[in-house]
């Protein structure tokens, strides 16, 4: 179960990764993409931690929509779009709840997929973040109704998101900047992909 100040704490473990990772992130988009993933990000999630602090009374769906805004209103190219997409309608699915469990998280993945999918106008196997996403869903969900502990759900979402992201190695990009590559794409791991995968790292420590 996690109330209001422990969402606040995963954002800031989010926060904190995605700066850790800023770098890489960006070195990853440098191959196939404006070179500008982690910088945007991290710049994002900086605006975050800076608005938390207001948000510790609030419930817990206002806390994520008012994480999503600042996202899209801070983070250029494609991922502040999609990352704010995501966050917002995690927000509107959770409004209204002080707390939430393992099955309302579940439900507000499924919400951030569905955002993610209509502002990127993309699907599972595009070399996206969704093929991380999507993955770390079902994998969480099947765990779910084998009635595994909370610990082991959020593993094995980790476990899947991973995967996906050695997939997105192997698929050519079709959408962004990255689709210009074609065969080129080959090889290279989606940053999209990866970013979400340390989000749910995070998610995974602190739940």
């Amino acid at each position: 179960m996690a109330d209001t100040a422990k969402v606040i704490k995963i954002l800031k473990c989010i926060s904190a990764k995605i700066r850790e990772n800023e770098q890489f992130l960006t070195d990853l988009d440098a191959a196939i993409g404006d070179s500008d993933h982690g910088i945007n990000l991290a710049r994002g999630f900086k605006k975050v931690d800076e608005k938390l602090p207001e948000l510790a009374d609030k419930d817990i769906g206002t806390v994520l929509k008012q994480t999503g805004m600042a996202l899209v209103s801070t983070v250029g190219g494609a991922s502040g779009p999609l990352y704010g997409t995501a966050f917002m309608k995690a927000g509107a699915a959770a409004a209204g709840k002080n707390e939430i469990d393992i099955d309302d998280f579940l439900v507000l993945i499924e919400e951030a997929i569905g955002g993610v999918k209509l502002r990127g106008k993309a699907e599972r196997g595009e070399k996206t973040m969704l093929d991380a996403m999507i993955p770390a869903a079902g994998a969480m969900k099947e765990e779910r109704s084998k009635g595994a502990d909370v610990k082991n759900i959020l593993e094995a979402g980790v476990r899947a998101a991973n995967e996906g992201v050695e997939f997105t190695k192997t698929i050519i990009a079709t959408k962004g900047r990255a689709s210009y590559l074609g065969e080129r794409s080959i090889g290279h791991q989606d940053p999209g992909a990866t970013s979400f995968t340390i989000l749910l790292e995070a998610i995974e420590e602190e739940f």
